[in-house]
């Protein structure tokens, strides 16, 4: 999800003192049934159009519903606040929303809690970086401009009908449109958000599970039952203690020592001790996550005639499955396409799509390089942020297939950039001096969350800026068929469009992986690798 890469970062903060605040206590100071949690302090303000990476959406997700929800275990997109969503054309959409519905200070959802929310993350003056998922919306292009000034305060194709009915008018048509609206950039917000933003933000009132009773950055933040929540999927617990860790090795260590309750980013360090250090509270499952390496398609080195070769030639030049076998232990399995198998079949992952592209061929990885012109520079500088346990392992194992692929044990290093907002930074601001770590965690499960926001010209999440005109119309037509199975076999087509450019390399599908103390039960990871929090039992 998301405007920009949001894949899991899993560090950031100080390790905390846990003596006032760990699983015995209940956290938060409040006692009850309160679970303690890893965690890492958010890059923005939790603003839900304005938070597109994980350790901010665990938080969303606690504290707001949408229109949809995505089934914790399927990751299919279930009617939440939405009692139905019509169109006849794909383009033309009729929201009618569910009565009963509030926010934690008492306000009721309406109609307008949604369609002032989209206005307000699709301005160009509110500079929102998720601001790209109304881009859809009529009226996109005088809201949020490509260049010059906004010339339009309100997306000219949402309209408000009544208290629980808006309409919604696309720019083109797509299909799986209502499928998105569970991502947490559609989510509705209350009045006081407009009208005393400074304070909102530093307090969100949200309309879902869990209501955020304190913050303090660098340190915790402390979640609360919310007693009067409408919904369905009320919390099983009776709050969270969301507890920031610099080393997801610090983290693993105080599980270990009954000083907090879960950990949901298990070091690669501790990946071979973990089932005989936790037994069954130790969770692996599929996810909606996928690990590439990006180019940086601004420097014309890499991207000038015979590049194309140079990056399938780096990509035969890496063993993917020695590197999962031997670093990730059986969380990681080599990608064979640009997409996750927790899409299904049906869904657009196609085993296999990647080809020879993908195999593990060191004389062929050595001729394409070589026909391509060789590495720019001479070698390449694999740029990934530090500031977690489990990054530069398999960087420096990346670089050392690399460079015993191509006989030369200078050809590939590693570039460590010291934090991950600092790395964040250098990415947006187009600094990235040859290929970088570009993790890829789905906003919800649609091929085109794949493939879009990550490769379409001009799109938020598209890093490297690669661009191509062929890949953009097949996108379009894509989403403009209303047969889901033409819709996805038009994205395959797509992404054998990425692959003919290699325009990004894949690597390898991620797991969530997470352990757990004895205090806990019903512990789980969605498709999203994300705890259900809600529905975690303590005691």
């Amino acid at each position: 999800m998301r405007g920009a890469t949001r894949a899991r970062w899993a560090a950031a903060g100080v390790a905390v003192v846990l003596a006032a605040t760990g699983c015995g206590s209940g956290g938060g100071g409040n006692g009850g049934a309160v679970l303690s949690s890893s965690w890492g302090d958010p890059q923005n303000p939790l603003e839900p159009s304005n938070t597109n990476e994980v350790q901010g959406g665990k938080v969303l997700d606690m504290i707001f519903r949408g229109l949809k929800k995505y089934d914790p275990r399927t990751g299919q997109a279930q009617d939440w606040l939405a009692a139905s969503i019509d169109t006849a054309d794909s383009r033309n959409f009729t929201v009618r929303i569910k009565d009963g519905w509030t926010f934690s200070n008492g306000e009721k959802v309406t109609a307008r809690s949604f369609v002032d929310a989209w206005n307000y993350g699709a301005s160009l003056r509110n500079n929102q970086k998720n601001a790209y998922f109304f881009g859809y919306i009529d009226g996109y292009d005088k809201v949020h401009p490509d260049s010059g000034a906004q010339r339009a305060d309100t997306l000219s194709g949402l309209k408000v009908l009544d208290d629980h009915t808006f309409t919604v008018k696309l720019n083109q048509k797509f299909s799986g449109f209502p499928d998105t609206l569970g991502y947490a950039a559609f989510a509705p917000l209350p009045r006081t958000f407009f009208t005393d933003h400074a304070a909102w933000v530093r307090k969100p009132v949200g309309n879902g599970p869990y209501t955020i009773e304190s913050y303090t950055k660098g340190s915790q933040m402390y979640l609360r039952k919310r007693d009067d929540y409408p919904g369905p999927d009320k919390a099983r617990n009776d709050g969270v203690t969301l507890l920031v860790y610099t080393d997801s090795n610090t983290a693993y260590t105080d599980l270990l020592a009954g000083n907090l309750d879960l950990a949901d980013d298990i070091p690669a360090a501790q990946l071979k001790n973990v089932k005989g250090d936790l037994g069954d509270r130790y969770i692996n499952t599929p996810a909606g996550i996928l690990q590439t390496l990006a180019f940086p398609y601004y420097d014309k080195a890499w991207n000038k005639p015979g590049s194309a070769k140079v990056r399938t030639g780096l990509s035969m030049a890496i063993n993917r499955r020695q590197i999962t076998d031997t670093i990730f232990r059986r969380t990681r399995t080599p990608a064979t396409d640009w997409t996750s198998p927790v899409l299904g079949t049906d869904g657009g992952f196609k085993a296999g799509l990647c080809g020879r592209a993908c195999d593990y061929d060191p004389v062929r990885a050595k001729q394409l390089i070589k026909e391509g012109g060789g590495i720019p520079g001479g070698q390449v500088r694999l740029t990934y942020n530090a500031d977690t346990g489990s990054h530069k392992e398999w960087i420096d194992a990346v670089c050392n297939s690399i460079n015993n692929a191509l006989g030369n044990d200078k050809a590939c290093v590693g570039n460590p950039v010291g934090t991950f907002a600092d790395y964040r930074n250098q990415i947006s601001q187009a600094k990235m001096p040859g290929p970088f770590r570009a993790g890829w965690q789905m906003d919800y499960p649609l091929i085109q969350n794949f493939l879009q926001p990550l490769y379409y010209t001009g799109a938020s999440s598209n890093d490297g800026k690669w661009s191509d005109k062929h890949f953009d119309r097949l996108v379009d037509q894509a989403n403009a068929e209303t047969d889901t199975a033409k819709a996805v076999a038009t994205f395959q087509r797509a992404e054998e469009v990425v692959r003919d450019n290699m325009a990004a390399i894949p690597l390898w599908y991620q797991n969530g992986n997470a352990g757990f103390s004895e205090r806990l039960s019903g512990v789980a990871l969605n498709p999203f690798s994300v705890p259900v929090y809600n529905e975690i039992k303590v005691g």
